[in-house]
């Protein structure tokens, strides 16, 4: 699957923890709330995903994934999950600063080696399963 850029996969990511689906949609001003901006800059990433066939948006309406959408996503969230259990469970990093750091860490973590991470950290079994 190609990659987006970095923001927009936390746009994805977003959508996810709204509860988002392929069948369940999220309002832009939901996910504006969650990401901390404004619903011109939700419009113009929603914008981007619909045109990468990750999202759909009727004119004016909720935002729903594609299945393309949803499996990258939750690729995305997947990522997130691990990353913010190890670094605050498994080190001990405050719980804040984990959300951050992991943030960061979710993109530039291939997917072979996120694979073979995550084989590992199962075996240590800090993450809830969801």
């Amino acid at each position: 699957m190609d990659k987006v850029s970095m923001s927009h996969e936390d746009y994805l990511e977003a959508i996810v923890m709204l509860g988002g689906t392929t069948e369940q949609s999220v309002r832009s001003v939901d996910i504006a709330k969650q990401m901390g901006v404004s619903k011109a800059s939700v419009n113009k990433a929603i914008g981007l995903l619909k045109e990468k066939k990750l999202a759909e948006q009727p004119y004016y309406g909720d935002v729903t994934l594609t299945k393309k959408g949803y499996t990258y996503a939750q690729a995305v969230y997947k990522r997130h999950r691990y990353l913010t259990a190890f670094l605050s469970k498994g080190l001990g990093i405050p719980e804040e600063t984990a959300e951050d750091e992991a943030c960061l860490m979710e993109h530039a973590i291939s997917d072979e080696s996120f694979k073979k991470w995550v084989a590992y950290i199962d075996k240590l079994g800090i993450v809830d399963p969801e």
